[in-house]
C-alpha cells in the first residue's frame, strides 16, 4: 500500500533568482521535488517572481515605490518587525497544503518572524537555513565603513545606529535595531526554529563565539550540479572576477593587485562600486575589462576562457555558489582566506588561498598561477571538480538534509520508490 507522499513548505522573501540564497532554495525545492516530495512555496508577490498556483497565498510586495507618506512609511516598519499579513497569510497556507515540515530561508523584513511564529503554533517542525550573519549582527554582514565589524558582540546592538550600518541611513539603521532588539528580546527564533541549518563551519563558529547556543545548529554546504556544468577550452591569459562591484568584495584590492602583476583581469558584474573601480583601473594603469553582467551560457564561457577565478573578498563570505561553480567548471580558483572561503579550496590542490585585503599575497598569487603551465592549471582545476562532484554534490545535500527532516519525525511515510530516489 502506498505511504502519504510528504508536504514541504518552502518559505523565502523572493520567488525569484535574485542572489545566492535564492539559487539554494530553488535548487532545495527542485531536488525534493524530484525525490517525489510535493512542495508548496510561500513567498513575497514581485514583478519578477516565477509562476506558482500557490501565489494566491503570497504577502504583497513590501517595497517603497516612489514617494511614500509618514503613515506608509511606519507601515511598512512596523511590517518589517512583525508582518500581521504575513502572520495571516501563513495561517491559511497552513490550512490549504497541511505541511508535514517547513523549510525558511530568508525571511527579515518582508515576510519577518511572524511566519515562524504560526508554523510554531501549529506544530510544524520548521528548518531555518542561515545564508547570513543576521542572527548575531543585525545589518547582515559584520561589515561596516570598508572593515570587519564586531561591535555589537555581547549585545551593544546600538552599534548599528551609532555607525549607521544600513545604507548609511540613521533612519533605517534604527530601525533594524529595533526589530533586532525585539526579536532578541522576545527569543523569537530560538522559540519557533526546529533546527538551524549553517552552510559553512566558519558561520557555525561565529555564531558560538557571539554567544549563541548553537546545540539546534548542524553545518549543511551548500550544493552544486557538477554535470550540468562542463568545462570546455583551453587556460586563457586573463583572471576573472565575478559578483556584485560592492566595497566588501574587495575588488579595488584585486585591481591594484592585477596593475603589480602585470596581468589581465576580466570583472563580471555591477555595481555601485564601478565608477570608482574603472577610474581606479585608469589610475593604475591595469588592464581591465569590465564585461557587465553575465548570465548563462555567457557567464560559463567568460569562467572557462579564465586562466582562474579570484574570489578577493574582504568580508565574512559564507558559502559563496560562485567558488563552487568555476571550480565544478575545472577552474582554479584563488580565494581570500576569510569567512568560508577557504572551506572551499583545497590550498595547492584545487586552488590558492592568500591574505585577504594585502595586495602582496594577492600579487604573489596572481604571478604564480600566471606563470604555471597550461597542464598544471588543468590539473588543478579538474581536482576542483572531482571535489565538488564527491563533497558537494546535490544528492549529497538532499540526504543531509533529509535526515534532518526524519530527525523531526517528517518522512516516515514516504512512499518505497520515493525513498530510492532521495537515496539515489
Amino acid at each position: 500500500m502506498m505511504g502519504i507522499v510528504p508536504q514541504l513548505l518552502s518559505i523565502n522573501n523572493y520567488y525569484y533568482r535574485r542572489g545566492g540564497s535564492e539559487t539554494v532554495f530553488f535548487e532545495h525545492n527542485r531536488l525534493f521535488e524530484q525525490a517525489g516530495w510535493n512542495v508548496t512555496p510561500f513567498s513575497m508577490h514581485h514583478r519578477l517572481n516565477e509562476t506558482s498556483e500557490w501565489d494566491r497565498h503570497f504577502v504583497s510586495d513590501s517595497s517603497a515605490e516612489g514617494s511614500e507618506s509618514a503613515l506608509s512609511k511606519a507601515a511598512r516598519a512596523a511590517r518589517a518587525i512583525y508582518s500581521l499579513e504575513a502572520a495571516r497569510r501563513m495561517r491559511a497556507m497552513i490550512a490549504a497544503s497541511r505541511p508535514d515540515v517547513a523549510h525558511a530561508h530568508n525571511i527579515y523584513h518582508q515576510l519577518s518572524p511572524s511566519v515562524l511564529v504560526e508554523l510554531q503554533r501549529a506544530g510544524i517542525p520548521t528548518v531555518l537555513t542561515l545564508h547570513d550573519l543576521k542572527l548575531a549582527c543585525p545589518a547582515y554582514k559584520m561589515y561596516t565603513r570598508n572593515e570587519v565589524c564586531e561591535r555589537c558582540r555581547g549585545g551593544a546592538l546600538r552599534n548599528v545606529v551609532k555607525n549607521r550600518c544600513i545604507k548609511n541611513s540613521t533612519a533605517m539603521s534604527a530601525l533594524v535595531w529595533l526589530e533586532s532588539t525585539l526579536h532578541k528580546w522576545l527569543d523569537i527564533y530560538n522559540k519557533t526554529v526546529t533546527q538551524f541549518v549553517v552552510p559553512s563551519r566558519f558561520f557555525l563558529a561565529k555564531f558560538a563565539e557571539w554567544g549563541i547556543d548553537t546545540s539546534r545548529f548542524v553545518h549543511v554546504p551548500n550544493s552544486v550540479d557538477v554535470d550540468a556544468l562542463i568545462p570546455r577550452g583551453e587556460p586563457g591569459d586573463a583572471f576573472l572576477y565575478l559578483g556584485r562591484l560592492v566595497p566588501e568584495k574587495g575588488v579595488d584590492t584585486l585591481v591594484r593587485a592585477a596593475a603589480q602583476a602585470r596581468v589581465p583581469l576580466r570583472i563580471v558584474g555591477t555595481g555601485p562600486e564601478e565608477p570608482m573601480l574603472r577610474q581606479l583601473a585608469d589610475s593604475v594603469g591595469a588592464d581591465v575589462t569590465f564585461c557587465g553582467y553575465l548570465s548563462g551560457s555567457a557567464l560559463h564561457d567568460a569562467v572557462c576562457s579564465a586562466r582562474a577565478v579570484v574570489i578577493p573578498s574582504q568580508w565574512y563570505e559564507n558559502a559563496p555558489l560562485s567558488v563552487m561553480e568555476a571550480s565544478a567548471l575545472a577552474k582554479p580558483i584563488i580565494g581570500a582566506d576569510i569567512g568560508g572561503i577557504p572551506e572551499l579550496i583545497r590550498p595547492d590542490e584545487t586552488g590558492i588561498v592568500f591574505r585577504s585585503g594585502h595586495i602582496d599575497s594577492l600579487v604573489e598569487a596572481l604571478v604564480r598561477v600566471e606563470r604555471m603551465p597550461a597542464d598544471a592549471l588543468k590539473r588543478m582545476g579538474l581536482a576542483g571538480r572531482e571535489w565538488m562532484r564527491a563533497e558537494f554534490s546535490p544528492s549529497a545535500y538532499r540526504d543531509r538534509m533529509l535526515s534532518i527532516y526524519r530527525r523531526h519525525g517528517v518522512a516516515a511515510g514516504v512512499p518505497v520508490e520515493n525513498q530510492l530516489a532521495v537515496a539515489n
